[in-house]
């Protein structure tokens, strides 16, 4: 008999006063979605989120996510920058139970590679129970770049902390997996 595989729960959180407003097109988001189909293998389904630039809203929402919809993997856009309203690092920080530095120094060595600008930067990521949650830029370009540094590593990270098993097409992505 087949067994019927769950699908796994993704969050996806574009952080954008303007996105939120509806004053322009969350470009982010859609980004990151179309990167998670082009990639993961394994079934999954995303919940979607568009809000404001508020410490406190990205922080309920992340443990909204994680909480009550059960994401093993919350990807987050936008909020990462320098100016005053950019505190997605902060939230993501504020829920969590370990920082995880190295996906954000990974992050911005890609992105100097292509990008001056990219050392004002602030990408993080963190896990809270049996979720990393990872803080990308907000450009789609950005977006991509920074997820094909970091994807790699996020399966095994998910296997580590309890999470689903997520498989990768190897065609366009391969996860590592130490060799047993």
């Amino acid at each position: 008999m087949d067994q019927i595989q769950i699908p796994t729960r993704i969050g996806v959180l574009t952080v954008s006063d303007r996105a939120s407003r509806g004053e322009y097109e969350d470009l982010g988001g859609p980004a990151i979605q179309k990167y998670l189909q082009e990639v993961l293998l394994s079934p999954w389904d995303s919940i979607y989120r568009v809000i404001s630039d508020e410490q406190s809203q990205i922080s309920e929402t992340l443990c909204e996510l994680i909480d009550i919809h059960r994401c093993c993997l919350v990807v987050t856009t936008g909020g990462t920058g320098p100016a005053i309203r950019d505190v997605t690092p902060e939230a993501t920080e504020a829920v969590c139970t370990k920082m995880m530095p190295g996906f954000g120094e990974l992050m911005r060595k890609v992105s100097l590679e292509k990008v001056p600008t990219a050392i004002l930067s602030r990408q993080t990521a963190g896990i809270r129970g049996n979720c990393l949650i990872v803080n990308l830029p907000g450009q789609p370009r950005a977006i991509q770049e920074c997820l094909d540094a970091v994807f790699p590593a996020i399966p095994y990270c998910i296997d580590l902390i309890g999470g689903p098993r997520l498989e990768t097409r190897p065609d366009r992505l391969v996860a590592f997996r130490p060799k047993k």
